[in-house]
């Protein structure tokens, strides 16, 4: 059976882990959104203002980002130094697990509705209107009967400019998507195991 002064020990490793893996997917959605920012890697399309609304929200940089980032080290350093103090081990869970929730949530949710839109792209709105002309907007946010994520024909037939958008658009947001869904788990896994901790501590003082 095992002591509660080794669950206690492991209950920090597993923080540590926690905090370190928060961390490291901080960097991947703050890399997918700066991705974003650029399409095709043309910084041009940054400076003339023609970015998507999701991307330039970025709450890859600052929610799954930053946020989350900040989290992380909350999470890690209670597990390396708080040792004795397990009320202040819960204090510091509860404030870092809500800040990376709300974080790793506001990108869940803007990765969910950027693909749900697509990307900013300069298409043929004759095709729409019947007016011979071209303009930058959202061709798939309107679009009816017709859903752009599973008809792939209308990837490269609907954008175009700039070159490969709507799969520039819908990898990186799916990333974004993934790695938020990620964040949340690691944060409710976090939690569970800084109450389990804090019993374990309790009950070795008894």
């Amino acid at each position: 059976m095992l002591s509660f002064p080794r669950v206690t020990a492991c209950s920090r490793t597993c923080s540590r882990f926690i905090g370190l893996s928060l961390g490291t997917a901080s960097l991947f959605a703050a890399g997918a959104n700066i991705a974003l920012l650029f399409p095709s890697w043309d910084v041009t399309y940054l400076t003339r203002g023609l970015v998507g609304k999701h991307a330039m929200l970025g709450s890859g940089l600052w929610g799954g980002g930053f946020m989350v980032l900040v989290a992380a080290t909350l999470i890690s350093v209670p597990g390396y130094f708080s040792k004795s103090v397990p009320c202040l081990r819960m204090l510091i869970a509860l404030l870092s697990s809500g800040l990376a929730l709300l974080g790793a949530l506001a990108c869940f949710v803007t990765s969910g509705v950027a693909l749900k839109d697509g990307p900013l792209c300069m298409f043929d709105v004759s095709s729409f209107n019947q007016t011979q002309a071209w303009k930058f907007g959202y061709p798939f946010k309107d679009l009816p009967n017709r859903n752009y994520l599973y008809d792939h024909s209308l990837w490269t037939s609907v954008c175009l400019e700039p070159s490969k958008a709507v799969v520039w658009h819908v990898a990186f947001f799916s990333i974004l998507l993934c790695v938020s869904l990620l964040q949340l788990l690691l944060v409710a896994i976090h939690l569970i195991n800084s109450i389990l901790g804090l019993f374990c501590s309790f009950c070795e003082k008894c």
